[in-house]
């Protein structure tokens, strides 16, 4: 998993460029952890919902850095 503390602090004087890279990684690392899930969740025969409930906390994480990363690019965008 991302160290997402780490992560939002080594950020704090990112460009508006390197930001937008970091929520498109940020982005397709949440579609894959959610794939990745599902497909092994089938694979061991567990439910689909279950699987899902289980990386909810995660997912809420990753999209509230997202989010936050977010608000830091437009603050940055608008300032200039």
């Amino acid at each position: 998993m991302i160290d997402i503390p780490a992560l939002t602090a080594s950020l704090s004087q990112a460009t508006p460029q390197e930001l937008t890279e970091v929520i498109a990684e940020l982005e397709k690392y949440r579609e894959r952890l959610v794939n990745d899930t599902l497909l092994m969740a089938e694979r061991a025969k567990v439910m689909k919902k279950q699987a899902l409930a289980q990386l909810e906390p995660n997912l809420a994480k990753l999209d509230e850095t997202i989010q936050a990363l977010r608000q830091q690019q437009a603050a940055l965008i608008s300032d200039n």
